[in-house]
């Protein structure tokens, strides 16, 4: 079963996963499709406020981030990290649980990652934001390190999410039941 999505003006089938007996995701991997990551990152930059750091989690985001740093001029971005690496240097970390990972995770930035977001705009971006965990997870970042967080976008919103006004994104993307139907 597949669910068609239609998202910046362009379209795409997605598989749906089983997630519980009777809950099912449509599955959005925006990694290989440059197409819909360009497209993605030029509405989101027309929606976005004025920002001056960008931000996601170690995730399918990071093609998006990518592009939408580019095509805003921004010669920088984020990634918090799944684990400190051996380059950081005074690691800041929280824990996350998320939807489409079966164990929690653990998010973390260095010093150079914080003292580049300290006191300035900071724009939180994913692919898909769900439950909201990985997004509480880098707001709790940010917050620490004495970020202001201007906006949170998503090219999706996913289920409950898609009611939440704290949040950007170009287009819903339902959940399922078993039989294909979407649960309201």
């Amino acid at each position: 079963m597949n669910y068609r999505l239609k998202v910046a003006g362009l379209e795409r089938d997605l598989p749906l996963c089983k997630v519980a007996d009777d809950f099912y995701i449509a599955a959005f991997i925006m990694f290989g499709d440059v197409e819909i990551t360009v497209n993605s990152a030029r509405e989101l930059l027309k929606k976005a406020p004025a920002f001056d750091v960008l931000i996601t989690a170690e995730s399918k985001g990071i093609p998006l981030l990518h592009e939408m740093a580019r095509q805003a001029g921004k010669n920088y971005y984020i990634v918090a990290r799944k684990g400190p690496k051996l380059y950081m240097r005074d690691v800041i970390s929280t824990q996350v649980d998320s939807i489409t990972t079966d164990h929690r995770q653990t998010l973390c930035i260095g010093g150079d990652e914080a003292e580049a977001m300290r006191g300035k705009r900071v724009l939180i971006v994913d692919d898909v934001i769900s439950t909201g965990e990985s997004l509480a997870a880098l707001e709790t970042l940010i917050n620490q390190v004495g970020g202001n967080i201007v906006g949170r976008m998503a090219v999706l919103a996913e289920g409950d999410a898609i009611g939440r006004e704290d949040i950007i994104y170009l287009a819903p993307l339902p959940v399922f039941h078993a039989d294909g139907t979407e649960i309201k």
